[in-house]
């Protein structure tokens, strides 16, 4: 990085990487931890606060082990990738330190930003998925009832995956020709690219999958429906 003498610290590539690998596992075990504990001082033995099940409880969720197997990768992605919000907030805010006490503005904060927030973008698809956060248009949808809204789902499908299949292989392809050539950015920094390209590739994947389990969890509940309606 001898290029880069005279710009004051410069994170280096690998450390970025790395970091956005650990950083939020090291999140995710601690907030695991203070979840555990809460619980424990929450529940007690003999306490009021222990639920018992309802005697009339309501059917089971729709889904099998294939189902929640996505889900859980769905979840656990979403949360992963959430955790990375916290760097950019730290980025920005060393950048304002430097630009405006010491007159040393960064060279990469806000390409280091950007990069983990196009990141965090892609590969929250799954997460959005799986809780319904994705833009839909109601107009239609809201007039029909219950089951006719789980049908909808169900038809509308078709075009989910002719998109995600497609945003899978066209990611392939941005990948593969990133990877190739060591694509770098073309700023300053010059950090490799194709990892990005990566993640494009990852969070159509994670998107693909979401929508997997959620065509068998419609299924399931229309025929569910279909039957309780007969009786």
């Amino acid at each position: 990085m001898s290029d880069l003498e005279g710009f004051g610290f410069v994170m280096p590539h690998w450390l970025y990487w790395g970091w956005l690998a650990v950083m939020p596992l090291i999140m995710m075990a601690l907030d695991r931890r203070a979840a555990t504990r809460e619980k424990g001082e929450a529940i007690s033995p003999g306490s009021d606060n222990a639920h018992s099940e309802d005697a009339d409880s309501t059917a089971p969720p729709p889904g099998n082990g294939l189902t929640r197997v996505l889900d859980w990768i769905s979840e656990r992605s979403g949360v992963f990738v959430a955790f990375w919000t916290v760097n950019a907030v730290c980025f920005y805010f060393f950048e304002v330190v430097m630009r405006y006490l010491f007159n040393m503005p960064t060279i990469w904060v806000h390409e280091a930003s950007f990069l983990l927030l196009g990141m965090q973008y892609l590969l929250a698809g799954g997460f959005a998925l799986l809780h319904g956060a994705h833009v839909r248009v109601d107009v239609i949808y809201n007039l029909l009832p219950k089951r006719g809204r789980v049908g909808m789902d169900i038809f509308t499908s078709m075009f989910f995956f002719i998109f995600a299949i497609a945003l899978v292989g066209t990611s392939w392809i941005f990948f593969e020709n990133a990877y190739a050539m060591s694509e770098t950015t073309v700023e300053t920094w010059g950090i490799q690219y194709w990892p990005v390209k990566g993640m494009m590739l990852l969070g159509a994947v994670l998107i693909l999958m979401a929508g997997v389990s959620k065509l068998i969890k419609d299924v399931q509940l229309y025929i569910r429906m279909g039957r309780e309606d007969v009786q």
